[in-house]
């Protein structure tokens, strides 16, 4: 198995797990937050949408499909402490522009050789993953961790556990 076939495996479980969590959750279900000093979920999925495109870029220039007009702004770090609906997206939206993202870092990987995948990342985001391919792999623990934050939520709407 190639890297770029092992990192597209591990993309996978994010996939199915994002899917399940947020299947039911309404929009209005999306800006709870699972504690009163953590993000919500709408936050928390457009930063992960905003981090894959923008890491994926820096380890390879110009190869992500751009996201929306203003989403990454909408998704600064600054930005998690709105309780604005209208300062996030939908459901729906969220997960369409994943789905493309997401295809983005596919087309990626498909592009990528080896050898690419284990040249040094830029100096930037070393502390991420030292070679190209740890960068982009690491993306999975990123939605997993977020993800994770999203059952207690999901707990506090009564909602049963899906895994």
């Amino acid at each position: 198995m190639s890297i770029a076939q092992q990192i597209k495996h591990e993309l996978q479980l994010p996939n199915f797990v994002v899917d399940g969590y947020l299947k039911d959750l309404t929009d209005e279900q999306l800006m709870i937050r699972p504690h009163p000093k953590a993000n919500h979920i709408a936050w928390q999925v457009g930063h992960l949408i905003a981090s894959e495109n923008s890491l994926n870029n820096m380890v390879s220039p110009d190869s992500m499909p751009p996201l929306p007009d203003g989403f990454a702004d909408r998704h600064r770090k600054d930005m998690a402490s709105s309780d604005n609906p209208a300062d996030f997206c939908t459901r729906d939206e969220y997960l369409k522009v994943m789905k493309e993202q997401r295809a983005g870092t596919f087309a990626l990987l498909d592009r990528l050789s080896d050898e690419e995948l284990e040249q040094p990342a830029p100096a930037q985001i070393q502390r991420l993953g030292a070679t190209v391919g740890a960068v982009i792999a690491m993306q999975s623990a990123h939605w997993m961790m977020h993800a994770g934050q999203w059952v207690i939520v999901r707990r506090q709407l009564g909602k049963e556990p899906i895994f």
